[in-house]
């Protein structure tokens, strides 16, 4: 056995872990920042400079909060919850490429914990599972708003993991693998995302979805269901959930990055293999602050009308994406210019459904008056 390969994983799993569970909590506060900056507020300003510390004062008053069970609820299933539910945040970004390999130490360093080749899979896999503890969350609660959100969750995640299984086999079909590694190495000359942008907005949305963010935060709504799937929970079983929801939108950021924005490749990253982690961590700020300006933006949909553009709209739509990645590529072959074929033709897609989605809309608030 490689001891030193070991030991490597060891400190990179564990470098990892920590850099989620710190950013979980500081993402915490950029949201907080960012939303009151918005608002035309302050934000978190008492605890430290900045109010840096208040992530900190958070953690400590959520330790220290008396934890309930319900008498009537499935005990077991009550706290396995929402340890499915954080785990599988955490592991999902353990075929993330972080940056270029590296010489040190007398030996190869990889920014990456798993170089599997079908790193894609793996993800889906992964995210699939998240459901399972909200599920679990809600049916063990013994409560019925806790079960709706349970409920509306399993819905509304079947719906728009359909669209996002499309999103990944376009990138699929682009790089012509699913290494994570071989998808950033395709976008040495151009991202996926200018390609096939809006196969890249088709994903960005469908992941708004499976996270459970705002407009598609149905399952925990708060002027329908109190607090949906995790009403009963309180002090750290709580936290487990509000980690998962955070270090999901992090790991799924770091996805995005990495499928369509080019990963960890940048201005002299062959040269300096270490600015590859520095161009992630600010595709991911990007990301995320793309993801706040959505909370801050948009109401939430209407629960028939979020199911119905999962249905109606995303998933034939991506099935388009999907077709017309797969033509240009063929037309590509034939002559490279014709590669135009494909951004050209996705504007069109989108540009399309926003326009028939508009239309659909005017027409029922016409038909209401």
């Amino acid at each position: 056995m490689d001891w030193g390969l070991l030991l490597e994983l060891v400190i990179k799993s564990f470098i990892l872990v920590m850099l989620l569970l710190t950013g979980f909590a500081y993402l915490t506060w950029y949201e907080r920042k960012a939303l009151s900056r918005m608002q035309v507020r302050y934000g978190p300003n008492r605890a430290g400079i900045f109010g840096l510390l208040q992530p900190i004062a958070d953690a400590v008053k959520l330790i220290f909060k008396e934890e309930l069970i319900p008498d009537q609820a499935e005990k077991a299933l009550f706290i396995i919850a929402p340890i499915v539910t954080v785990v599988p945040a955490v592991v999902i970004t353990a075929t993330v490429p972080w940056g270029p390999s590296f010489q040190a130490f007398g030996r190869t360093i990889n920014l990456y914990i798993a170089n599997v080749d079908v790193g894609v899979l793996y993800v889906t896999a992964i995210a699939s599972i998240a459901v399972y503890g909200i599920v679990l969350a809600g049916w063990s609660s013994n409560n019925k708003y806790a079960m709706l959100g349970g409920l509306r969750s399993t819905a509304q995640m079947v719906s728009y993991e359909l669209a996002l299984g499309m999103s990944f086999v376009t990138v699929i079909l682009l790089s012509g693998s699913m290494n994570m590694i071989a998808i950033v190495e395709a976008q040495r000359s151009v991202w996926f995302a200018l390609i096939q942008p809006t196969g890249a907005v088709i994903f960005l949305i469908a992941t708004l979805a499976e996270l459970n963010r705002a407009p598609f935060d149905m399952p925990e709504a708060e002027q329908e269901l109190t607090a949906g799937y995790h009403v009963e929970y309180s002090g750290m079983k709580f936290a487990l959930f509000f980690m998962a929801e955070y270090t999901k939108m992090i790991a799924i950021s770091a996805i995005a990055a990495t499928l369509f924005f080019g990963g960890y490749l940048g201005p002299f990253v062959d040269q300096l293999p270490l600015l590859g982690p520095v161009y992630m961590f600010l595709k991911i700020v990007v990301l995320l602050f793309g993801m706040i300006w959505v909370r801050a933006t948009l109401p939430r949909i209407r629960y028939d009308r979020l199911m119905s553009f999962g249905w109606k709209v995303m998933l034939p739509l991506s099935l388009a994406v999907v077709f017309v990645s797969a033509l240009g590529i063929a037309l590509a072959q034939i002559n490279p210019l014709l590669m135009l074929f494909t951004p050209l033709v996705s504007l069109v897609l989108g540009f399309t459904a926003v326009i028939l989605v508009d239309r659909s809309l005017r027409r029922k608030v016409y038909a209401n008056r």
